[in-house]
This record gives C-alpha cells, sequence and structure tokens, in this order.
C-alpha cells in the first residue's frame, strides 16, 4: 500500500515489470509522491495540476503498457517504478515518499541504465535533478511546461553512454 513506512535495506529491493493490475497503484504512487515530495519545490497550484485527483485511468493503463516500466517492492509493497523507451527517454522516474532514501531510486536507475543505450534523457523535477545528477546525468536545459493550465519549470536532462 502506498503511504505505508517501509524500513528495508537497498538490497531488499526487487524490481520486476509492470502488470496490468498494477496500474491502479502507479498511478497511486505517483500522485503522493509528487504530493508528498515535490511540494517543497512546486506551489499547491502546481502540484494540484501535476497530481490531480482525475484522470484518465484508460490512457495511464495505455501509457504504462507502451512504456513497460520497471516496477520496485520491498516486502511485497510497491514502493517506485520506472521506464526507459528504445531511444534512451526515461518517462516515469517515481519513488514512493515512504521509501526516499532506502536504495529505491538507486535500483531502479541502475536497471534502466544496463540498457547500455548511448544517451539517456529524462525530463527532471527540481525535486529530482539532485539524484540524477548523482549518476552523471547533466543539464542541457531549463524549461517551462505547462501541465493543465499551469507553468512548472523542470529540466532536460542526459546522460551520454558513448564508448569506443
Amino acid at each position: 500500500m502506498v503511504g505505508t513506512t517501509v524500513s528495508a535495506e537497498a538490497d531488499k529491493v526487487k524490481l520486476r515489470r509492470f502488470q496490468t493490475a498494477d496500474a491502479a497503484i502507479l498511478r497511486e504512487l505517483l500522485t503522493a509522491t509528487v504530493r508528498q515530495v515535490n511540494k517543497r519545490d512546486y506551489t499547491a497550484a502546481q502540484i494540484a495540476a501535476w497530481a490531480p485527483d482525475d484522470y484518465d485511468r484508460q490512457a495511464w493503463l495505455e501509457r504504462l503498457l507502451r512504456n513497460q516500466p520497471f516496477v520496485a517492492e520491498i516486502d511485497d509493497t510497491i514502493v517506485g517504478f520506472a521506464d526507459v523507451q528504445a531511444d534512451g527517454y526515461i518517462d516515469h522516474f517515481f519513488c514512493s515518499a515512504a521509501a526516499q532514501g532506502q536504495g529505491v531510486g538507486r535500483a531502479l536507475i541502475k536497471q534502466l541504465l544496463a540498457h547500455n543505450y548511448p544517451r539517456f534523457y529524462a525530463n527532471v523535477s527540481i525535486t529530482a535533478r539532485p539524484f540524477f545528477e548523482r549518476f552523471d546525468f547533466r543539464l542541457v536545459r531549463e524549461q517551462q511546461v505547462r501541465v493543465r493550465g499551469m507553468a512548472l519549470t523542470n529540466f532536460l536532462m542526459e546522460r551520454i553512454t558513448l564508448t569506443k
């Protein structure tokens, strides 16, 4: 259940692929994370636009089916999810507020980077920027994006992994 306090070592993080039954839980995790964690960097109006109560459940499921995220669990509780597309684009990357600092993000990013794409890139929130920088992502540019009529600042970040 999202929102429960999880206490675990990083080696207890188990990753698996998305299953259709996960869709509602992943949306709840995204919403709760934005509301609890990202609120330190965004206004209440921005948070409300980014993580509204109402959303198109079918469109969300279709997006997850298309993106095929990895789901992180600790003790059979979903605590995060992330995906990477064939061009290296990281569309979603969320760790529950209860599991922050417990190795969930590290396990997810290592799984994504194991794809060995020449370039990884993501539109990263103000809150997530330091995390991505720890994994050698560099700022490409600051951006203002519109979400349900609200302007939000985020950052296009990339990690180039070209090898000879």
